[in-house]
């Protein structure tokens, strides 16, 4: 069965595309070639092309690295040590969530998101 391809929100696209603008940048300010981050990442060279093209098919962990490798900071966060607090910080936080999300049994549902 082939797989089905549900098209992104536009601004998902320009995000991935944006991502992809800044890992090339990167790239090219170090004046490396896709071949050399590619093998840096430990990917392909058509992966790297394809992160920078913002193909969506690139899986996330190969985008972070990439960016990580190029000097883009991760969520803007520019010191490393602090994306591990701010892990932290999430852990915490979801430590004090209910597990699991409960429908009402009432009739009525509410799909407002």
């Amino acid at each position: 069965m082939a797989k089905r391809s549900v098209p992104l929100r536009p601004h998902v696209q320009d995000a991935l595309t944006v991502w992809g603008q800044l890992i090339r940048q990167g790239r090219i300010s170090r004046a490396w070639t896709a071949r050399d981050l590619a093998a840096r990442a430990n990917v392909s060279e058509q992966t790297v092309l394809s992160a920078e093209a913002g193909n969506r098919g690139t899986a996330v962990g190969t985008m972070m690295d990439l960016a990580d490798l190029v000097g883009v900071p991760i969520f803007g966060v520019e010191d490393r040590s602090e994306i591990a607090i701010r892990r932290q910080r999430g852990e915490e936080m979801l430590a004090l969530l209910p597990s699991r999300v409960r429908q009402p049994r009432s009739g009525s549902t509410n799909d407002d998101f």
